[in-house]
């Protein structure tokens, strides 16, 4: 929580959560309660959209939709109704477009050029912030070839950061990063903020109670990988 209070007591004229608010963790009502709280906009995920039980889990891996049925049978139903209530992306907020997946299909990877590109054709905007992929950086487009934007804040077990100025002329596909579970090889929670006044976004990692998580992952009885993954950051 410590991680949460820190993301949230930063100088931010709005919040947005970019989906997946609940899935693999141990805690899924205390996350729905925080993102509530603490969001001015959700877009729903693809985990968030598996808690209807009417939502095939078959082309879900196996860890994953054995932690989708324990979900569903802890969540509450205030819960699961907001769940159901979230925005599909995509959408727009301030001039951006928002998306889970990519803007083109909300369960589409962006992780490489290809699917970039077509991300690109699928947006109209600027810049156009995804998530899906746990993994912070993203995807820009400059005189139509799309190149790969690598972040790397400081490395180490404390609070790291890095700057993107975002160029004129220059188009964006950003990715905030994940609070929990990333899949960059950094165990670190995971956001970023933008000024749109700088034109800078600034991508962060910090420390959270990672051994806790853990614990409670495993007093659930969820796949061991869930809780293990913590540990390597992918």
């Amino acid at each position: 929580m410590a991680a949460l209070a820190e993301f949230a007591a930063g100088r931010s004229e709005s919040k947005i959560c970019l989906g997946d608010v609940v899935g693999y963790g141990a805690s899924p009502n205390e996350a729905v309660e925080w993102v509530r709280r603490e969001s001015d906009l959700v877009v729903r995920g693809n985990h968030d959209r598996a808690c209807d039980l009417d939502e095939d889990l078959n082309w879900f891996s196996a860890n994953a939709a054995a932690a989708m049925r324990w979900t569903r049978t802890k969540i509450s139903p205030e819960s699961a109704e907001w769940l159901r209530s979230l925005r599909r992306g995509p959408c727009l907020w301030g001039g951006q477009t928002l998306a889970h997946g990519s803007p083109a299909d909300e369960d589409e990877y962006l992780l490489d050029g290809y699917a970039a590109a077509e991300a690109f054709t699928a947006s109209e905007t600027v810049v156009t912030w995804f998530g899906h992929t746990h993994r912070q950086g993203g995807f820009s487009l400059d005189a139509g070839r799309v190149q790969p934007i690598t972040v790397r804040p400081e490395p180490g077990a404390g609070p790291g950061s890095a700057t993107l100025a975002l160029r004129p002329g220059v188009r964006y596909l950003l990715n905030p990063g994940s609070l929990g579970q990333p899949r960059d090889g950094d165990w670190r929670a995971a956001f970023a903020r933008y000024d749109e006044a700088t034109g800078e976004v600034h991508f962060h990692r910090l420390p959270y109670d990672r051994a806790g998580a853990q614990a409670k992952i495993r007093a659930a009885g969820l796949p061991e990988s869930l809780a293990e993954r913590l540990t390597r950051g992918k």
